[in-house]
This record gives structure tokens, C-alpha cells and sequence, in this order.
């Protein structure tokens, strides 16, 4: 007589000789599988990489280049030695009024020579410490004026006061923006090399194609009329 199992629990299968049961196959007489994954794409491909997250960094797009304008979308070399003018009208009169506080003041020292024979006075003249004083103070301010002038305002509006009245701007020939204070200041200094070949620098404007100076060649800058910058 076989043992029968108690009603009140479910009849297991006994183990068989390799060890524990094993669990019953899926219905629909298919084989276990893990964990579902996706079909491969079609045409033996992989599949693009996921988009980046909202969090991640997405380098900004490039700014615009300046690079294909034709010759007359430029600002034309007249227009920009008439800025030119207008920017060193104010240095120049502050250092005039230093060159005049200083012969105003000057001093004349007379020595006399006497002999047996005639008498000769020599005087010279040199400026009072007073004079001297308000030169440099005046000469001091203008270079202020200077600094302002073409390195903060040119640099972070693109206009120095001369290109303003003339209405065109420096800018940077990669990004189409100011170039900033400190490559303003740089930019000025570059133009030794314009002057450095007896000034013909300054002239490549009349037949260059982008109307650039050596200095503007240097630092990749190019002047455009305001409405186009």
C-alpha cells in the first residue's frame, strides 16, 4: 500500500536522482529565456546612441565667420581715417593745453658778462616746476583718454567715438562680436607694425580685399558699417 499525502496539503513530485525539480517549462512548450531584450534593427545595424540628457553639456554652435562679404560690404578707408581724426581730436587738445600751460610759465634765467670792453647778457629760458607738472598731468589724461577710448569702448561695443560718428564697427572676422578690452588694446599696439614700414600698413585698405590693415591681418579683425555687424 502507497502512502498517500494528507488532504490538507498540495502533493509535490518526489526529487528526482540529479537533485532538486526543476521549474516546468513555459507554456506553449517553448524553452526559458532571461530577461527580454530588444530585436536586433534591421539590416544588421546597430542602433544610434540615446540623445543626451536634459543635465548634460551641449557645446554652443559656432558664431558666425565673416569670411566671404564682398570688398564693398566693408568700411571704406576714408570713412575710417576720418574716425581716426576724430578719435585723437581730444588727446590732442589736452596735450596743446599742457604744451601751452608750460610756455605760459616758462622762466627766463639772464647771466651778464662784463669786461673792459662791453658788457653781454645771456638768457635762458626753461619751464617752471608748476608748468612741467601740468604738462604731464595733461599728457596722463589724454593716455587715459586713449585706453578708454580704444580699449574699453572699442572693445565692448565694437566703436571707438570716431567710429561711432563715422557708424562702423571693429570686430572679431571668427565670432562677428567686439573683441573684447584686452585684444582692443593689443590690437592698437599691433599697428607698430603699420607704422614700422614707413606707415603702408595703414594704406592696405585701398586695395586689400577685406579692407584690412596689417594690424586688423593680426588679430582677424575686420570693420563692417554698424547696420551689419
Amino acid at each position: 500500500m502507497t502512502d498517500q499525502p494528507s488532504s490538507g496539503e498540495p502533493y509535490q513530485p518526489p526529487p528526482g536522482p540529479g537533485g532538486p525539480a526543476s521549474p516546468p517549462p513555459p507554456p506553449g512548450g517553448g524553452s526559458y529565456r532571461g530577461p527580454a531584450s530588444p530585436p536586433p534593427p534591421p539590416g544588421g545595424g546597430s542602433y544610434p546612441p540615446p540623445p543626451p540628457s536634459s543635465g548634460g553639456y551641449a557645446p554652443p554652435p559656432p558664431g558666425p565667420a565673416i569670411r566671404a562679404l564682398p570688398p564693398e560690404s566693408y568700411t571704406p578707408w576714408v570713412t575710417r581715417v576720418l574716425a581716426f581724426l576724430i578719435d585723437n581730436i581730444p588727446a590732442g587738445v589736452l596735450v596743446g593745453i599742457g604744451v601751452l600751460i608750460q610756455a605760459l610759465t616758462t622762466q627766463q634765467s639772464c647771466v651778464s658778462d662784463i669786461n673792459q670792453y662791453s658788457v653781454n647778457q645771456y638768457c635762458v629760458s626753461q619751464p617752471s616746476g608748476i608748468g612741467m607738472l601740468l604738462y604731464w598731468l595733461t599728457v596722463l589724461l589724454a593716455l587715459a583718454y586713449l585706453v578708454w577710448n580704444y580699449g574699453y569702448r572699442q572693445g565692448t561695443t565694437g566703436s571707438s567715438i570716431g567710429k561711432s560718428v563715422m557708424k562702423f564697427k571693429v570686430v572679431s572676422e571668427v565670432t562677428g562680436q567686439p573683441i573684447g578690452f584686452g585684444m582692443s588694446v593689443v590690437r592698437q599696439l599691433a599697428h607698430f607694425v603699420d607704422q614700422v614700414i614707413c606707415y603702408i600698413g595703414y594704406l592696405f585698405p585701398l586695395w586689400d580685399a577685406k579692407r584690412q590693415t596689417l594690424a586688423d591681418k593680426i588679430m582677424t579683425t575686420v570693420c563692417l558699417p554698424i547696420e551689419q555687424a
